[in-house]
């Protein structure tokens, strides 16, 4: 006779009680649309309701880890369903999903992919993502993977359906996967930070390629300290190998991730195998994500080499302009801008590279946040939006569960086998300080160069055309270049976050020389511009290409000001 199941732990019923709370967040709002136009969907969200409410009295009254078990698996399953209710009524996607769906369907009918420009796809609400040159990325900017997935998808619709179908559907897979690569207790921890809050659901609703990614680096991630051990890689290896090359051709945030990974695969293995050993098992484990990887991207290799580079390097390279929650709003709020631009660009290439030399250095410490480290450096970039750190934070909770410090106890690292009367326990520390300062100096020097730039333009609307009260058509505009080169700037009048599109010069010089100063007329990209209510600040900036600088100045009482 089988031993009856043990009592679930409290901290396991907790646990499967905020997943199930989770997922209220966002609910209501989807009833609410699909009630006036999908009854049926809205039948099913109230189903959902009801399990919800089922779950939460379950998950405290079950007496048994098994029967836990069991509503953990119908909390995954009310999750599931909510995400799908939510695709059915919200399918139409971003900028992101019009793009993968419209290089979907060129691929199809055997166009070229990269470097074409799309711009029928953009107004009309559709986000734009302007550039320091005054124009906007209008092409396809990721691997081709996410495309090859919404070929066969096509006849679901037009506008970005079938990419957000792509990825919803991948996060779905990508969150199945995680509920049942962990241990049993933890499994609602997958729900709640994969479909859980609305974050990630949202994002897969949106066409991101980085969902599908996440999904392939899912069984990348969990138990990864076990890659390799014994100097084989075994079937598990391989796999995760694969799925590694896959998710790089998805997306580019993988790119940050795989150094972490490989650097700790190798500490880990050396620790147990030797430096040798260890190499081979990181020399094959890379080279069969390269196979991965290249196979996904050969047909583009092959027919468009050059347009295909600079497409999946587009978003290193494509000079957008500043946006996002990092140390770039010290210039976009706080101050009026800056003349070293670039200097933020570096600082996270130098942040990146000192967190990784750290990670080797501390393996032994750092290694449990592998899956954390490398998205720290996306706080100082030009472009720190927090959707970089979010859409992998379920990676995070699959490194804590199966990866804990204890799998690094023996992980090899410089200096680790040093006799302690030679390096003696406080010497040993104020080494750990200093290396410590001396890897991430240059990062936070190159962001406090960035940061303390001066706006190299001067700038003072001089007069306003208001066809109506509440709109402008036109400005003028009084620009002094208080720098020593030459500047061609590009203008437009902001009133929050974000960026709104460039205003069109009708009169002024394209290039205005170092220390000189002309008049610019400016009139709105369509036609007139709506002022905001009173006391929201509006703000005039102009970017500059090269040199990469940004001038700012607040101008909302010119503006209403200056009727004629």
């Amino acid at each position: 006779m089988a031993a009856p199941s043990a009592p679930p732990a409290q901290w396991h019923r907790v646990l499967t009680l905020l997943a199930d709370i989770g997922l209220l967040i966002g609910t209501r709002a989807v009833w609410t649309s699909a009630a006036g136009h999908r009854p049926a969907v809205a039948a099913v969200i109230s189903l959902c309701y009801a399990s919800i409410l089922v779950c939460g009295v379950l998950a405290l009254v079950v007496r048994r880890s098994r029967s836990l078990a069991r509503v953990d698996g119908c909390v995954l399953l009310t999750g599931v369903t909510l995400t799908l209710c939510a695709w059915i009524m919200l399918h139409n996607g971003s900028d992101e999903a019009l793009l993968t769906t419209q290089a979907a369907r060129e691929l199809a009918a055997g166009r070229p992919v990269y470097g074409q420009p799309w711009p029928w796809l953009f107004g009309h609400g559709v986000a734009l993502t302007p550039t320091v040159t005054g124009g906007y990325d209008l092409t396809y900017g990721y691997p081709p993977l996410a495309p090859l997935l919404a070929v066969p998808l096509l006849w679901l619709g037009h506008g970005g359906t079938p990419a957000t179908a792509v990825s919803t559907g991948a996060l779905i897979a990508g969150t199945v996967a995680l509920w049942r690569m962990l241990p049993a207790p933890w499994r609602s921890a997958a729900t709640l930070v994969c479909l859980g809050f609305g974050m990630l659901p949202s994002y897969g609703r949106l066409g991101y390629p980085a969902i599908v990614a996440l999904a392939l680096l899912v069984p990348v991630v969990v138990r990864w300290t076990r890659t390799g051990t014994g100097g084989r890689l075994g079937a598990a290896g391989l796999a995760r190998a694969a799925c590694l090359g896959l998710a790089c051709a998805a997306q580019q945030l993988p790119w940050f991730l795989a150094p972490f990974l490989l650097a700790g695969i190798y500490a880990v293995r050396r620790g147990e195998l030797g430096g040798r050993a260890a190499a081979l098992v990181v020399a094959r484990f890379a080279g069969v994500a390269a196979v991965g990887w290249l196979l996904v991207n050969a047909y583009f290799v092959v027919s468009e080499p050059g347009r295909w580079l600079t497409g999946v390097a587009l978003p290193l390279t494509q000079g957008a302009v500043l946006h996002g929650q990092g140390v770039v709003g010290v210039s976009l709020y706080l101050t009026d801008g800056s003349d070293r631009i670039d200097w933020y660009s570096r600082a996270s290439l130098l942040l990146l590279v000192g967190l990784l030399a750290l990670f080797v250095l501390f393996v032994r410490r750092l290694g449990p946040a592998a899956t954390v480290l490398p998205w720290c450096a996306f706080y100082l970039a030009t472009r720190s939006q927090d959707g970089y750190y979010l859409l992998m934070t379920p990676l995070w909770l699959a490194a804590a569960v199966t990866a804990p410090a204890s799998a690094f106890a023996g992980a090899w690292q410089p200096r680790a086998g040093l006799p302690p009367g030679l390096w003696p326990g406080p010497r040993r520390r104020a080494a750990r300080i200093a290396a410590t300062v001396l890897l991430l100096a240059p990062a936070l020097t190159a962001a406090a160069v960035a940061a303390t730039g001066t706006p190299p333009l001067r700038m003072r609307v001089t007069a306003a055309r208001h066809p109506t009260a509440a709109t402008v058509s036109r400005l003028a505009v009084q620009v002094t270049n208080t720098g020593d080169a030459a500047l061609s700037p590009h203008f437009t009048l902001t009133t929050g976050q974000g960026m709104d599109p460039y205003w069109r010069v009708v009169r002024g010089p394209r290039t205005l020389p170092a220390h000189a100063t002309a008049r610019y007329e400016l009139r709105p990209p369509t036609g007139r511009f709506t002022l905001p209510r009173p006391g929201v600040r509006i703000r005039l900036r102009a970017f500059t290409a090269s040199p990469q600088t940004l001038s700012s100045t607040d101008v909302q009482e010119a503006v209403r000001g200056g009727a004629d």
